[in-house]
């Protein structure tokens, strides 16, 4: 069955990923109207999110951001499509990064890189930090339950000359990577919530006390890693910009959390400059201590 489920819409998402531009973007106004109008997609959670974390502003003000997150959702899920047939020039045409400088003085130092970002903006054409760098870049994700769409997934990865591993496979993959001496670079999106049982850290965000992923933080002073922060900002339409900011070229001397903490913070000043190009999808404030 799953097998089937791939082979019928293989052919259908490639053929979205070779439209043009301008019709892509029409056809994902198309997709915009299904998922908020008629189906409503987690309709209830995103506005509950939006609530919570923006309660200063009118209902008409998170009316307005709710429809423009819609819209930017269904772009951003149609650009991972994109992906398929996207060529470098116009990867790195459409996501740039102001001061790649900041990030190849790290690699001077010879130490292994954690980059902490968010579920903001384009997280997908991320990737096209690949082109940029020396070191191997490694993306965490969650394993897709279809093994037919998570080899194709892997697959566009190498494209992009990334290489995923499952947060299963992340501890004992950044282990041997250091064991053998390789000099890489994690990706990890750790913004979103982890199970409340797993739950090591609990800290503000967006005026709430949640459980936050703490992983990336313990894995750079476990392994002695540099930590950067990627800031992502949406242009326009298909048009995003990075840029980097360190956290720590010293992390066994942060105290515990704090890397963690500086990097929800940075997420919020993403969040309230431009709250609609946030994931409001998933259910981050399900567990709360206020």
């Amino acid at each position: 069955m799953q097998l089937l489920i791939y082979l019928l819409l293989y052919p259908i998402l490639w053929l979205i990923s070779i439209l043009p531009f301008p019709i892509f973007y029409l056809f994902s106004d198309f997709v915009y109207f299904l998922t908020y109008n008629l189906i409503g997609y987690r309709k209830k959670v995103v506005r509950a999110n939006i609530a919570l974390a923006l309660p200063h502003l009118s209902e008409k003000e998170r009316l307005s951001i709710e429809k423009k997150f819609y819209s930017h959702l269904c772009d951003m899920f149609l650009e991972m499509i994109k992906t398929l047939t996207i060529s470098q020039k116009e990867v790195e045409k459409r996501f740039t990064f102001t001061n790649l400088e900041v990030y190849h003085e790290l690699e001077k130092q010879n130490k292994s890189i954690a980059l902490l970002c968010a579920h903001y903006a384009s997280y997908e054409w991320v990737i096209s930090m690949n082109y940029h760098i020396t070191y191997k870049g490694f993306g965490i994700y969650k394993k897709i339950a279809n093994p037919y769409f998570d080899k194709l997934v892997r697959k566009i990865r190498s494209k992009f000359k990334a290489a995923l591993i499952t947060t299963k496979e992340t501890i004992p993959t950044i282990a041997e990577n250091h064991k053998q001496g390789l000099l890489c670079l994690y990706g990890f999106a750790s913004d979103q919530s982890p199970k409340k049982n797993a739950a090591y850290h609990w800290a503000p965000f967006m005026g709430h006390i949640v459980p936050v992923h703490t992983g990336a933080e313990m894995l750079a002073k476990r392994f002695d890693m540099n930590v950067i922060f990627l800031r992502t900002k949406k242009i326009k339409r298909g048009y995003y910009e990075a840029s980097f900011e360190l956290l720590s070229n010293d992390a066994k001397s942060v105290p515990n959390y704090d890397i963690t903490d500086r990097f929800l913070q940075l997420v919020e000043e993403q969040i309230h400059e431009a709250p609609e190009f946030y994931l409001w999808t998933h259910k981050r404030w399900k567990y709360m201590k206020n």
